[in-house]
């Protein structure tokens, strides 16, 4: 009992914080691009828009602090880009056709007593030598059974974010424009 009170007071004291899980590609994504004759293209950069009182690469599952592997939230979507496009066999980094995105919101939630919800949006831009092809904002989100107990609904949290940067990039590579501006 002692033992159980000392690790419960350690984590208040330290709080909690997680990983999110590495991207992985979405077979239905690497099918869409695949179906389609289009130009290598290269990931440029993906930045962040600050508006105050919010940080996209700053998320919390019930108070706990949740990194992104790849150090903030705006390098885990240029990764998705990369390892979407380079499983499709379109990644050439000297391109001269570049993806960059604006990461406009990311939420995740997990408070709700009985559904957790996450929430992503980002501008992309398109650009072939310089000129701009394609300039669209996308939004995603993504809801999953949970639980009023964070044993259960922090890992499941955990697990959903990224089937939400997942369904994002699908809404980018399904869109008509974007497939035409890599052609």
């Amino acid at each position: 009992m002692k033992n159980t009170f000392i690790v419960a007071l350690l984590i208040l004291i330290t709080g909690c914080s997680t990983i999110a899980p590495k991207y992985n590609t979405d077979f239905n994504n690497i099918s869409q691009l695949r179906r389609e004759k289009l130009n290598q293209a290269r990931v440029g950069t993906v930045t962040k828009e600050t508006v105050a009182g919010t940080d996209v690469d700053s998320l919390t599952i019930r108070g706990g602090s949740y990194l992104s592997p790849y150090g903030s939230y705006t390098s885990y979507l240029a990764e998705a880009l990369k390892q979407e496009l380079d499983d499709a066999r379109l990644l050439d980094p000297m391109s001269q056709i570049e993806v960059s995105a604006v990461l406009l919101r990311n939420s995740l939630d997990a408070a709700g007593f009985s559904t957790g919800v996450a929430e992503i949006e980002a501008r992309f831009v398109v650009r072939n030598a310089d000129k701009i092809k394609f300039d669209k904002v996308k939004v995603a989100r993504h809801t999953w059974e949970s639980s009023f107990a964070g044993a259960i609904a922090i890992p499941k949290a955990q697990q959903n974010y990224p089937i939400v940067v997942q369904k994002l990039v699908g809404q980018l590579f399904s869109d008509p424009e974007f497939i035409s501006a890599l052609k």
